[in-house]
């Protein structure tokens, strides 16, 4: 009785094996294709870092302010705010009254959040 049952449910899986065996293949197929295709000619502008087009300036080692990073941090933040309200907005009247809470905490505690960063200068570019 039990093989049949294990014997069902790995079944069930070998579509997903073949799916990764594929994508696997592909992988493997689409590296080696690039590597043996494609011709390699080394030259100094090909070594060079790319800048969009301008000749790069500076160290590549250069630091940053922890400006720029609370800024970045702060995009991802509350555009993830944004992938979590889209779809609760959009079934919004059918959900009712809990998730309706729930999700005015969680605005809640980003604008509580916001305000500290703006209090604190996290918000001001120099």
């Amino acid at each position: 009785m039990l093989g049949t049952v294990f014997s069902e449910m790995a079944k069930s899986y070998i579509p997903l094996l073949i799916i990764f065996g594929v994508t696997v293949l592909n992988a493997v197929g689409m590296a080696a294709a690039s590597h043996i295709l494609n011709p390699s000619r080394p030259t100094p502008e090909k070594a060079m870092p790319y800048e969009s087009g301008m000749i790069p300036l500076g160290d590549t080692r250069a630091r940053f302010s922890i400006k720029f990073y609370m800024v970045a941090i702060s995009f991802i933040v509350f555009d993830l705010e944004t992938i979590f309200l889209v779809p609760w907005a959009v079934r919004v009247r059918e959900l009712g009254w809990g998730p309706f809470v729930a999700v005015f905490l969680f605005v809640i505690v980003l604008a509580v959040g916001l305000v500290y960063e703006w209090r604190k200068g996290g918000l001001e570019w120099d």
